[in-house]
Formats: C-alpha cells, structure tokens, sequence
C-alpha cells in the first residue's frame, strides 16, 4: 500500500463525516515516514486541520508524566517500591471503598497495605475514575465532591476502589504520580516538564498553559450525536488549572508528541538529548502487572466514552503506563507493543520489535468512538501493509 492510499483513506473519514478533522504520523528508525493532516479543526468551520494544530492530548499526558516520574527513579529521588506516603503525606493512610450501608452512606476502612509508584504507574493504586466505575461515581454524589473529570484538586480526595496490587482499573492514578514529581523535585510538573523533556526534544508547542498562538491553532472538540453527525462543543479558552495533573492536560500538536514517541522508540535518546536510559526504557516496556489482566473499560457517563476494550478476547498487560498487548495484533502491530490514548480519540502505538511508532489525533467525545477507533486501526493497518515498513 502506497502513502496516498493512506492518505486517501484518512480523507475519505473526513467526508464521511466520521472525523472533522485529523492528524496522523509515524516514524521508523530513519525518520517520520508519514504525516499527513485532513478535514478542518471546526467541523462548522472553514480552518482546515494542519499538522501545527494543538491537540487536547488528555490520557497521553500519562505516559510523559510516567517518564518524569522514571527520571527520579533514575536519580535516586523516587523509587518505584517504596510507600508514597513518604512523599506525599496525604497518600499515607489511604481508604478502600468497601460499598454503602443501608442509609447509603459509604463504609470505608484502611487499605491493607501502602501505595507504591509501581502501583500508581501501572493503575494497580486503587484510584479509579467515576465515569467508569459505578461505586465511585455514587461515593461522589453522596460526599460532594467534584466529579474526576473537572480537573479539581479536591476530586483526588476519593478513597481506593479496592487494595493495592489486588486488581487493575484505571483512574487517578498517574494525577498522584504528577504529585510525587512535585514534591521530589520542588518544582511544578509544568516546569519539570519543560525543563526535563520539551525543551530537550525540542517540543516548542506542549505544555499545560497554551500560548496565544498555540489557542489560536486549537482543534475545537465535537461531540457525536445519536444520528451519527458531529457537533461542536463550546468550551471556555483554555487557562492557568488548578493543578497540574499528570493524567490529563497537555496540549500538543502531531509533529511535537511524535518526538515524544520517537525518544521511547529511541530507548530514551533523541535528537541528541538523553530522556531516559536504555534499560529505563525496557523496564517500562515490561508488564509489571504480573497475571493480573487489563479489564474492559463500563461506562457510566455514555457521553464521555463509550465500554472499551482494546483488541477484544486478546490478554492485555500494563507496563509502567503503557497497554501491552500480549500477542500480535489484527493490524499488524507486534506482540509486546506499548500504546495508549486520549480521552477524545487521540491513539497511539510504539512497536519495538518493527521498529515504527504512530499516532493518530481527533478530538471527538465520547471516547471510543466507533467511528474514530475504526479509522485508528485502519491508519495502523494500513501502515504496516505499506511499503515503508519491514518484513
């Protein structure tokens, strides 16, 4: 399959009303080896999508935060094993959600053993997210508090959904990982970003706090109605949050997140910058969940995201942030990949074993959309049929 086959593809999702607009790359040892971006950043607009336009990257902020964390691993600042109480005091006594009592006030009690980094990197913690797990979403009704999807510092108030190490579901996880970076570096997460892994890679177009031109360059989110169409949503200006929460708000553009990518793909170095070691790399790539398995994803908010699981039927383990499947995948993707994603529809994929990674950015509500993950796998096929890519 040749690039304009793909391209071709990606334009065809665009007039089908299936994306309002996209951007999607990769890149292979050499190099970018396809970038194209199609469609318009409004689909009620006539800004056409570009490869500069700044992406809401949502969950893909996990795995930047998940490399800042394995930097002071690194440095002997954090360790992956040791409680986190020490580091943040108020993760020294964490609670368990046991269920309601007959009045429907919440019973909790002390977990039975501490937090670890380990945990926290690989949503073993206990933190879960109220739009996909029931008991939480009621535990926030009857407390009060603010839902986990506002970006409020008290929404990291809620108790554990169970013990540490005893499942996986994924959560608030990687938003108390962003606090340890905090607390162990004394700087804001923003700043040790900038410092430790933007400015190195040269990514001049991410970061929490958006410039004026990086707003003026924003895809506008669209939500999918019933009859299939997108609709814009009107969303405030982006501006200074609460907190930096190291699960969720980054914005960035293609070209700027696929350095990113590359640097991993790299084992840690690029562009003449060293991120993280070789054998850090490897160590994040390893499944740390033991037979524990990846879950589907039920949801209780269908206007945030739809259930989801990824390459149904396939075991599915966790590194430290990433989803590993087990064995290849229908799109050509090699046993022992890493990937993850955003929240309104961002993918992406690091496959060490062919040598290429990939990304693909929308910005539609609910997650997993049908729609959207179809064209991503699709974009991923399509890529590993081309003739850029190895036997």
């Amino acid at each position: 399959m040749s690039f304009n086959e793909i391209d071709r593809l990606l334009q065809e999702a665009v007039a089908a009303g299936d994306v309002a607009g996209v951007v999607a790359l990769a890149a292979n040892d050499a190099g970018t080896i396809y970038q194209g971006a199609f469609g318009r950043r409004n689909v009620a607009g006539e800004v056409p999508m570009s490869l500069d336009t700044v992406f809401r990257t949502a969950s893909m902020t996990k795995a930047v935060t998940a490399v800042a964390a394995m930097q002071l691993v690194e440095q002997g600042r954090l360790s992956l094993d040791q409680p986190v109480g020490g580091v943040v005091p108020q993760l020294a006594a964490p609670r368990v959600l046991e269920g309601f009592d007959a009045t429907g006030q919440p019973r909790l009690r002390p977990a039975k053993r501490p937090i670890t980094l380990r945990h926290l990197l690989t949503h073993t913690s206990g933190f879960v997210y109220d739009f996909w797990n029931a008991d939480l979403a009621r535990f926030i009704a009857v407390a009060g508090l603010p839902s986990t999807l506002g970006g409020s510092l008290a929404a990291l108030d809620a108790p554990l959904a169970f013990d540490p190490g005893e499942r996986w579901e994924y959560g608030t996880s990687l938003d108390w990982a962003g606090r340890m970076v905090e607390a162990a570096s004394g700087q804001t997460l923003d700043a040790f970003m900038q410092a430790h892994i933007f400015a190195p890679l040269g990514m001049t177009d991410t970061g929490y706090i958006p410039r004026p031109d990086q707003i003026a360059r924003l895809a506008d989110l669209h939500a999918r109605q019933e009859s299939g169409t997108l609709q814009p949503l009107a969303l405030d200006a982006p501006g200074c949050p609460e907190y930096f929460p190291g699960g969720t708000g980054l914005f960035s553009t293609g070209p700027d997140y696929l350095m990113f990518l590359q640097m991993l793909l790299h084992g840690g170095s690029f562009r003449g910058a060293t991120i993280l070691q070789p054998q850090t790399v490897a160590l994040m790539a390893q499944n740390h969940i033991g037979t524990l398995l990846v879950q589907p994803f039920r949801s209780q908010m269908p206007r945030v995201s739809k259930d989801v699981e990824f390459f149904p039927g396939m075991d599915k383990k966790w590194g430290l942030s990433f989803l590993i499947n087990m064995t290849e995948a229908p799109t050509g993707r090699s046993a022992g990949s890493l990937a993850w994603g955003g929240l309104y529809n961002c993918y992406y994929w690091i496959d060490p074993t062919r040598r290429v990674t990939g990304l693909l950015m929308t910005q539609i509500l609910p997650f997993a959309d049908p729609a959207a993950l179809r064209l991503a796998g699709a974009f991923e096929t399509a890529l590993y049929r081309s003739r850029a890519m190895p036997e």
